[in-house]
């Protein structure tokens, strides 16, 4: 409690500073304990100390957890015969999990250059990275009814089940022909299998829960979230659990869509409904249009209403790319593409126009603290609207700007 208080005393700056200093540190005691842990290892000394082996030293009695040992473990065998891992763990150039996963790639040959493209790289990245270097099959496209959970109805004894636990799909049920259904609905695995590529490459593979009950249990483990997962440079595999009603409707848009996907494929049903929506929010937030009514000449930029021209939202989209204007002291712009908002450069309170130049997308982070720059963090606090929304806090101008010129927006 004492280190909290203390820290409450330092300045935004020193606090930054520090978080970058004990953040360094760190990082070098961790790559300390792999390079310890890699010594105990090859003198086996874990058997002495009543282990089997180092993962369940590891475990029992340095008290890891079965995550926090395998990476440690993995890196520190790599780190044997690449000792530059160790480097790059220390400065922090490479993560845990991105030697982990790089480790079985590594080669004295590509040594160098595989490090280099991996540097500073998420865990998404270096994924995507391995994808490249070992591509895999694509990936079927599936909807299965998953095993009961506990406390559900199981399924008939007398039927046989796959080595992986799943009762096996009743042939008639194959959703790649007719699309029936079970008379009971329940107890079958219902799959699909599409071997054929999408034009695009994409491969997809869709697990989908089929809920019986339209509401959730009362209790029981929560549902995983969706994964991605990527099989080979363009393709990636796309997993998640549905409910029943979801199925249904996937369903009734196949027997739709017979005319422009023949074969069912969900992947190019899923994508071209995913596109339709796309493009209808992106006209609804960005006022994206393929035939625009209106150009910029043609609409009012004055800031009579706080209404933005819907000529200006598409020519601000354009020239930022989607993306958070703001940039840092340090030139290091914002990389969120969600939740974004179009924000005055000069604040519409203090008689900014809604011209391009003067307007930028930014986050709803950055929108907001922009505005305690320009309104100070009281006003915003007492006015602030939900980031959910493309506009800027409708703030009124106080009587002296609290912070004018302190506000960062690319302007490449």
């Amino acid at each position: 409690m004492e280190g909290t208080h203390s820290l409450k005393s330092l300045s935004d700056d020193e606090l930054l500073r520090r978080l970058s200093e004990v953040l360094g540190q760190s990082r070098r005691s961790e790559a300390d304990l792999v390079a310890h842990v890699g010594e105990v290892d090859s003198r086996r000394l874990y058997a002495r100390e009543a282990s089997p082996s180092m993962f369940a030293y590891c475990t029992e009695v340095l008290h890891l957890s079965e995550a926090e040992a395998y990476l440690r473990i993995a890196a520190a065998r790599a780190s044997r015969e690449h000792p530059v891992l160790l480097t790059m763990l220390a400065d922090g150039r490479l993560h845990l999990t991105a030697i982990a996963k790089l480790a079985p790639h590594l080669t004295l040959e590509n040594r160098e250059a595989l490090l280099k493209r991996a540097a500073h790289k998420s865990r998404r990245q270096v994924e995507e990275l391995v994808a490249e270097l070992s591509p895999r099959p694509d990936a079927p496209a599936v909807m299965r009814k998953l095993p009961a959970r506990s406390g559900e109805a199981q399924p008939t004894p007398a039927s046989p089940l796959r080595p992986d636990g799943v009762p096996p799909a009743d042939p008639q049920l194959r959703l790649g022909g007719v699309g029936s259904s079970h008379p009971e609905g329940r107890g079958d695995v219902v799959e699909t299998s599409q071997r054929e590529l999408r034009p695009d490459g994409v491969a997809c593979a869709l697990a989908l829960r089929l809920d019986e009950a339209a509401a959730p249990p009362p209790s029981g483990p929560a549902a995983r979230p969706g994964r991605v997962e990527p099989l080979a440079p363009g393709r990636y595999k796309i997993q998640f659990t549905a409910s029943a009603e979801l199925h249904d409707r996937l369903e009734r848009l196949r027997a739709l869509m017979r005319s422009s996907v023949p074969d069912g494929d969900l992947a190019a049903i899923i994508d071209q409904a995913v596109t339709e929506k796309l493009q209808r929010l992106e006209s609804r937030r960005f006022a994206l249009t393929k035939a625009p009514r209106k150009t910029i000449a043609g609409s009012g930029t004055s800031p009579r209403t706080r209404q933005i021209p819907a000529a200006v939202k598409r020519a601000v989209y354009e020239r930022d790319g989607g993306q958070c204007r703001y940039v840092d002291g340090r030139g290091r712009r914002c990389s969120a593409r969600d939740g974004l908002e179009f924000h005055h450069r000069h604040p519409f309170g203090f008689g900014g126009d809604h011209s391009v130049a003067n307007i930028s997308l930014v986050c709803g982070t950055h929108n907001g603290y922009l505005a305690e720059i320009d309104y100070g963090r009281e006003a915003v606090a007492v006015r602030r609207r939900p980031r959910n929304r493309v506009s800027e806090p409708a703030l009124s101008a106080p009587a002296s700007p609290p912070g004018r010129g302190r506000r960062t927006i690319s302007t490449q």
